[in-house]
């Protein structure tokens, strides 16, 4: 800097240039031209319904599981905190307050008014820092403030905001559950069919082998060779007990062989019929097919009982109000202006003001003593 330019740069301009005009211009714009900014104030939880009961009882169960009923849904609330702020929702509350004409109404305040031709991207910037959103993680409350010249236009405009979100919300989950229902209805179909098949291929068994329950039969069928097994032990018991004391001729003795003989007989008889075939095929081994097809028709039964219930479930959750923001504070009616803070930012020019005129004063001072 040449001397020329010091002597152009006085004090007094200085003083003029970096503080008295700075300092005038804040003071009129705060006191005459800046328009007062109302906020209004909710406060906010999402809650998860779905897994509540869709019966009568679910008002009672509300009260048991919790003061508001459902579940606090973290995923959700980092949702909403975000769909508050985007060009969505902007759009919307646009379409129903015409935002830009309230924004740009103050024609004075010019640096917190919107520019009535302000591009979209400046548009949602200067939504973005009137409609503001904080979320509590510890007790995951989000605290919704919208801003209005107004009073009554900031309440109705975080009312709106409120309205709009759970909207979004329902609309989204009634997507994800109309997905839900496609696919349980798919599945109620596939079901069906595989029990329809595993029915068809039981009857179609009993009636090749003409066998109602081959599990009854082999039952009682080694319950009856068990008696004749008793009844044999008995027999033989009986005939050592005669032959003890009586000749082999004698009557009573042979009258005991030929009853042993008979039951030996009948428990070969069983033993053919247990092991032997019916149409080509053991019977036991018959039951054990028979014991598979009942258990794949009682799965199949299961499965398509648990599909018509899911299916079931999945209609319900596409009518039904599946997400709530439930409000822990409403929409205020602001008495008093929240914005500006005249003083504040008052006084905040002053100071960064005075900063600026001292640094360039000490400047100075520095570069004529070393011109001297």
């Amino acid at each position: 800097m040449n001397l020329n330019s010091l002597k152009f740069v006085t004090p007094a301009r200085v003083t003029w240039v970096l503080f008295v005009i700075p300092v005038a211009l804040a003071t009129v714009f705060y006191t005459l031209m800046a328009a007062d900014r109302y906020a209004s104030v909710a406060v906010v939880s999402v809650r998860d319904t779905s897994s509540l009961p869709t019966g009568g009882s679910s008002s009672v169960a509300a009260l048991l599981g919790g003061a508001a009923g459902g579940s606090l849904s973290l995923v959700d609330t980092f949702f909403v905190q975000n769909y508050i702020q985007s060009s969505d929702l902007m759009l919307k509350l646009d379409k129903r307050f015409n935002l830009r004409a309230h924004y740009s109404a103050p024609r004075l305040d010019v640096l917190y008014r919107l520019s009535a031709d302000a591009r979209r991207e400046d548009f949602l910037n200067y939504f973005r820092n009137r409609i503001k959103v904080t979320l509590d993680e510890t007790s995951g409350l989000l605290t919704i403030e919208a801003q209005g010249f107004e009073p009554a236009f900031a309440q109705k405009l975080t009312q709106a905001v409120v309205e709009e979100t759970e909207a979004v919300l329902n609309e989204n989950a009634h997507r994800i559950a109309h997905d839900r229902m496609l696919f349980a209805e798919q599945e109620v179909e596939r079901t069906a069919k595989s029990q329809a098949k595993v029915r068809a291929d039981l009857l179609a068994f009993q009636t090749q082998h003409r066998l109602l329950d081959p599990l009854s039969q082999a039952a009682a069928n080694s319950t009856l060779t068990a008696s004749l097994q008793a009844t044999q032990a008995k027999q033989e018991a009986d005939l050592k007990a005669a032959q003890a004391y009586l000749s082999e001729d004698s009557l009573q003795v042979r009258s005991l062989r030929s009853q042993l003989e008979a039951t030996k007989a009948q428990i070969e008889v069983e033993r053919l019929r247990a092991t032997g075939t019916v149409d080509g095929a053991q019977l036991t081994a018959l039951a054990s097919q028979y014991q598979n097809l009942l258990a794949l028709t009682g799965f199949a039964d299961e499965e398509h009982k648990l599909a018509l219930a899911a299916a079931e479930q999945a209609r319900m959750d596409t009518v039904r109000k599946l997400k709530t923001l439930m409000v822990l504070e409403p929409a205020t009616l602001p008495d008093l202006a929240t914005y500006p803070h005249r003083v504040i930012d008052w006084l905040t020019v002053v100071a960064v003001c005075g900063m600026l005129f001292t640094i360039v004063r000490l400047a100075m001072a520095t570069i004529r003593e070393h011109q001297d």
